[in-house]
């Protein structure tokens, strides 16, 4: 079923989760005993990332398998299509719907970083915009999942012509957008009030993360774009001075936490989790947190 069809029909506030696949399989036993413990909060669903230029794409396909069929989760797997060919997208998509997974996050994704210049010059879906394009087109049972970014995509000119590039995701196919993470909800209050101020009116998901540790988090935002607020960042550097990555975790939790409390207060329709693939950070984070 189509995660936008499982919206309308739950008919009350949700949140999901994204894994990453491990980049040994020695690691898989492990990695799947996490997506256990965290299938018992019912997740409306779950998404599964895989590298720059599709480096783990058959990791991908087969986790998202496994996840829907041996562990009960329903399923979305990310997709990009920077660097790829109309043929190996199409084939990746066949057999992704081959395996019962109904839903795609259609991403623009990155260049791998020892792309030669000439690495896309030759293909014909660049955007997220012409992949959602290219989905709907070839599948359109399948629903479509695009990104959005409260603070900016690190490639947009300015905020404006980043709003546009999001309705054009989404007149072109998608569904639902799932946020950047972020962590000043303000940032994504505003972004969703411009969005439909420009005539959005599918839903927008929060995404959040709970920072688990300082090094980690500084490396994840160098590459989305996202900031830290100052008071944040100077409470997790105390933590950290004070307490070590077990102090850290326990501030990123109980900051990403009231960042749901206060997002599902405000009536958004669910809120998505970055998992870290963290059972218990997660399990910590959603107690309790909805009826």
């Amino acid at each position: 079923m189509k995660i936008v069809e499982k919206m309308d029909r739950l008919q009350k506030q949700f949140i999901s989760l994204e894994f990453f696949p491990p980049k040994d399989k020695n690691e898989w036993p492990a990695f799947f005993r996490v997506a256990d413990r965290l299938a018992q909060l019912q997740p409306l669903f779950a998404s599964v990332t895989y590298g720059a230029g599709g480096s783990t794409k058959g990791d991908t396909l087969e986790i998202v398998s496994r996840l829907r069929n041996e562990h009960g989760l329903d399923t979305m797997a990310h997709l990009t299509c920077i660097g790829a060919y109309r043929g190996d997208l199409q084939l990746f998509l066949d057999r992704l719907v081959a395996t019962g997974v109904d839903n795609v996050l259609a991403l623009r994704g990155d260049l791998p970083q020892d792309a030669p210049p000439e690495f896309s010059a030759c293909r014909t879906l660049l955007h997220a915009s012409d992949l959602a394009a290219f989905i709907k087109e070839c599948h359109p049972d399948l629903g479509i999942g695009v990104a959005g970014y409260p603070e900016v995509h690190p490639d947009a000119v300015d905020a404006e012509h980043d709003l546009s590039y999001l309705k054009l995701k989404l007149d072109q196919g998608g569904d639902f957008a799932i946020t950047q993470l972020f962590f000043d909800n303000d940032h994504y209050f505003d972004f969703v009030a411009k969005a439909r101020s420009i005539g959005v009116d599918k839903p927008i998901i929060p995404g959040i993360i709970p920072v688990v540790s300082l090094k980690v988090i500084q490396r994840i935002i160098s590459l989305c774009g996202a900031t830290l607020p100052a008071a944040y960042l100077a409470e997790l550097e105390e933590a950290d001075r004070r307490g070590g990555a077990a102090a850290v975790q326990k501030v990123g939790v109980a900051h990403a936490r009231k960042q749901a409390e206060e997002l599902l207060a405000a009536g958004v329709p669910g809120v998505h989790i970055y998992t870290l693939n963290r059972d218990q950070v997660v399990l910590d984070l959603v107690d309790g947190l909805l009826p």
